[in-house]
């Protein structure tokens, strides 16, 4: 038997007024698999991903993640939404890693990163400020602890913002374009950390347009229009030799 995907989405449709953004996504991610998901601005990508961890909810379809729905439960059929304290602690296990860094500016880097452990799991400083100097080694940047946001690169805040969510031991991480904010030489080092992730076996769901990224680590390659997967397979396989026009198309303007 097949072991259960990490993410699964079944018929996932999101709309905003009469603007239907999700059109019936299905699409499933094991669990230690990086799964890239490219496609031209507005096609959804983004949606879908903040649906993951309920910051969208849903209209119709099901999205559950390590086996439970997300934002809702499930009685005699139906779906009803969680209370908010409830929510919170399902997405406590999803990190997630936006465009912009998202870090408080008034907080050091050591701030940023023990707020969420102590506040939200209960963790003691001690131990938090202990993680959080693990983590800032693992992503290259030891002893700026106490460096405030204002005085980091681009990319120094993004890995900073990488720690934060790693701070919380997620089973899954969620990145939205981490690397599309920065000057293009501080793209790799972002890449790095992320590569890094991807070798120790973190799931990874990657909205990006790195399409060298995406070929390297990716596991699994969705392509995005309109609100519908239009293509999916090894990165290799949809990069190398796409099936569908939409795709071939946007694949001649990115690479």
């Amino acid at each position: 038997m097949a072991a259960e995907p990490l993410v699964l989405a079944e018929g996932v449709r999101k709309s905003y007024g009469l603007s239907e953004v999700l059109r019936g996504i299905d699409l499933e991610v094991g669990r230690g698999e990086v799964m890239c998901v490219i496609g031209p601005s507005g096609s959804g990508k983004t949606t879908l991903l903040r649906c993951i961890n309920h910051l969208e909810k849903i209209q119709a379809g099901r999205l559950s993640v390590d086996g439970e729905l997300v934002g809702y439960a499930e009685r005699d059929g139906k779906l009803y939404e969680l209370r908010e304290r409830e929510v919170a602690r399902k997405r406590a296990e999803i990190g997630m890693v936006f465009q912009h860094f998202n870090l408080f500016p008034h907080m050091t880097v050591l701030g940023n990163i023990v707020e969420a452990p102590i506040r939200v799991k209960g963790v003691s400083k001690d131990v938090a400020a202990e993680k959080a100097r693990q983590l800032l080694a693992q992503v290259g940047l030891a002893g700026r602890e106490n460096a405030y946001p204002r005085q980091l690169s681009g990319g120094q805040q993004q890995r900073v913002a990488i720690a934060r969510a790693l701070a919380m031991e997620p089973k899954l991480m969620l990145f939205d374009e981490p690397t599309s904010a920065l000057d293009p030489e501080l793209v790799g080092e972002v890449l790095a950390v992320m590569r890094d992730l991807a070798q120790s076996g973190m799931t990874m769901f990657v909205v990006t347009h790195e399409m060298g990224f995406a070929r390297e680590v990716g596991d699994q390659l969705v392509f995005m229009d309109e609100g519908v997967v239009v293509e999916s397979g090894t990165p290799r396989d949809v990069i190398d030799n796409p099936q569908h026009e939409r795709t071939r198309s946007f694949l001649s303007k990115v690479l």
